[in-house]
C-alpha cells in the first residue's frame, strides 16, 4: 500500500485540489516506512515541466531534441533551454508546435504559466542574450564575481531595461538560473542616428 502526497511547497500557488480529482504530478521522492511507502509528488518541480513536454513532443521522446536547462517559478513563468541533436531540426518549433499547440497544452496543465522556449547555445554570450528574451540585447560582457562565479554585464536600450529585468526582477532572475551566470542589466542611451550626427557636425 502506498500513500502519495503533494507537499504545500510542491504545489502550484493558487491551485486548489478537490477530493476525487485526478491530478498529474512528478514523483520526486519515495519514503519507506514500517506502515508502507510514502510517495512525494510535485507540480512545482522543474522536471514536471520537462515530463509534460516529453508527452507532447515526439522529438523529445526520440532524443532528436534534448533539454539542456530549466528555470522555473511555478505558476508564474518558466524558461526551458533546448538543443537539436539533428541539425536539420528547428528545436524551438518542435517544442512550440504548429500554431503553438504543444506549448499551449503544457501551459494549460500548469494553469496558464508562461513558458519561454529558448535554443541552447554553447556560446555563453548568445545563450544569455536569448535567455533574456523577449528583451533585445545590445551587448554581453562576461567576467567573474569576486568569489570567482560567472558574471555577465548585459547592455540594453533604456526602453528595454524594464522588459529585460521583468516584473519583480523575474525575467533576469530566471535567465540567471537558466544560464548559470549572475546577470547585471545596464541601460544605455540610443546611439545617435546619421542625421543627428550630421547636425552635430554642422553645429561645430
Amino acid at each position: 500500500r502506498a500513500t502519495a502526497i503533494i507537499p504545500y511547497a510542491e504545489q502550484i500557488p493558487g491551485e486548489r485540489y478537490r477530493q476525487g480529482e485526478r491530478v498529474r504530478a512528478y514523483l520526486y521522492e519515495v519514503d519507506e516506512a514500517s506502515r508502507g511507502s510514502f510517495i512525494k509528488l510535485s507540480r512545482a518541480h522543474p522536471q514536471f515541466l520537462v515530463q509534460l513536454f516529453m508527452q507532447e513532443v515526439p522529438e523529445l521522446q526520440s532524443a532528436e531534441v534534448e533539454v539542456k536547462a530549466v528555470a522555473r517559478e511555478a505558476g508564474a513563468r518558466s524558461k526551458i533551454a533546448i538543443h537539436a541533436v539533428n541539425n536539420n531540426l528547428d528545436p524551438v518549433g518542435a517544442m512550440v508546435g504548429g500554431r503553438g499547440v504543444r506549448v499551449s497544452t503544457v501551459m494549460s496543465e500548469l494553469g496558464g504559466e508562461k513558458i519561454d522556449v529558448i535554443e541552447w547555445s554553447e556560446n555563453p554570450e548568445h545563450f544569455i542574450e536569448d535567455a533574456l528574451s523577449p528583451a533585445e540585447v545590445l551587448n554581453v560582457e562576461l567576467g567573474e564575481t569576486d568569489e570567482g562565479e560567472p558574471h555577465a554585464y548585459v547592455d540594453v536600450l533604456e526602453e528595454q531595461q524594464s522588459l529585460a529585468i521583468g516584473r519583480g526582477g523575474q525575467n533576469v532572475r530566471l535567465a540567471a538560473k537558466l544560464t548559470g551566470y549572475k546577470i547585471d542589466i545596464r541601460a544605455v542611451d540610443a546611439a545617435p542616428s546619421e542625421d543627428e550626427e550630421g547636425l552635430d557636425e554642422v553645429k561645430e
